[in-house]
């Protein structure tokens, strides 16, 4: 009996457990509902990266998502890590996502117009994030104007070597629309001088490491070379310390674009003569403004300028870049917050005694 009265208060107090552990389940669902409903009123943006190679790119995505988040929206960030196979079926993730607008970073601006097509067909508006995706009528275009990148490329050169000279051009994939673009206002300046391109070599993917042989067989066949336009910053970090090795660091005109804290440091050293800054900050910000208005069905204003993309002319939006070099170097960068002072002249203390 004393055994019996034992396992019925046992199994009394087991079900009182298991009673209050099912009412706990039970509130902690109707906690979590009211958010899940939340987050369905939320925006939802795609935002597909070519990948992270370039340093900058991690910049935009931080800027795009806080400011998205500013306004209300939430960001599904995909890396197709440079293969544009991935960042095709990471698109079609997304539609299946529902994602109300998409915005890509194009890692072949030719190979993803069908992919683009199916976008368009679920209703998604989509936006060519500073690369124009050719051949699919996206909505919006938003960039710099690679163009004047190019012309302010080739103006330092030609500042630099009034007397002419030879000329390599370092430059990226052609995958890349830009490119193209910074071509064309790199050549519509250079025509006019005595400067003369005499070596051009691509670096696929935007790896920047492929500018080291690029150099090299360059400087085979051209061993008097004046000057070097490099696609980005990074390839001039290559191109320089390439350069070092045989002590023509300083020598030799190199010019890039970014911005990047390292080019900034080589001016400052006298190892680069120019960089073109870009505010990536802004640039992402606005592509968030633009693509939450885009989702809720708004009208962008825009100025009517547009930009073909082989088939279609695109509605597009694009920022003003800065030429920066030694002479602009406090007021635009330091100045602007971009980077600071110290980072900049870290390595030439001498400049920093002066300012002190």
């Amino acid at each position: 009996m004393k055994r019996f009265l034992t396992l019925f208060l046992t199994a009394m107090l087991a079900a009182g457990l298991l009673a209050g552990c099912g009412k706990k389940t039970q509130e902690t669902q109707e906690y979590t509902e009211p958010a899940a409903e939340e987050e369905e009123k939320n925006i939802k943006i795609g935002l597909s990266f070519d990948s992270f190679v370039i340093e900058r790119w991690l910049r935009d995505r931080d800027a795009f998502v806080a400011a998205a988040d500013q306004l209300g929206a939430e960001v599904n960030v995909q890396n197709a890590s440079g293969d544009v196979e991935e960042q095709i079926e990471q698109i079609r993730y997304l539609i299946k996502k529902q994602v109300d607008v998409l915005v890509v970073v194009a890692a072949d601006c030719m190979a993803l117009s069908e992919v683009v097509q199916e976008v368009k067909s679920a209703g998604i508006p989509v936006i060519s994030y500073d690369r124009l995706i050719q051949n699919a009528d996206t909505d919006l275009y938003i960039s710099f104007d690679n163009k004047k990148v190019g012309e302010y490329m080739a103006q330092a050169l030609t500042d630099a070597l009034p007397q002419g000279g030879n000329i390599f051009m370092i430059q990226g994939p052609e995958e890349d629309n830009n490119v193209k673009l910074v071509r064309e206002g790199f050549d519509e300046v250079l025509k006019n001088s005595n400067l003369k391109v005499v070596y051009k070599e691509n670096c696929e993917g935007w790896l920047a490491e492929q500018a080291v042989d690029a150099l090299d067989k360059g400087l085979e066949k051209f061993p008097e070379v004046s000057g070097i336009m490099c696609g980005n910053d990074d390839i001039a970090s290559h191109v320089v310390n390439t350069l070092a090795e045989t002590r023509k660091a300083g020598d030799i005109v190199v010019v890039g674009q970014d911005g990047d804290l390292a080019a900034c440091q080589r001016i400052a050293e006298g190892t680069q003569t120019m960089t073109v800054y870009k505010s990536v900050e802004s640039l992402a910000e606005m592509a968030a403004e633009m693509a939450v208005k885009l989702a809720g069905g708004e009208k962008l204003e825009l100025d009517g300028q547009t930009m073909n993309d082989g088939s279609y002319d695109v509605p597009c939006f694009l920022l003003e870049p800065v030429a920066v070099s030694g002479k602009n170097m406090d007021s635009v960068i330091i100045d602007g917050g971009v980077h600071s002072e110290d980072d900049v002249y870290l390595n030439v203390p001498q400049l920093q005694d002066k300012k002190e």
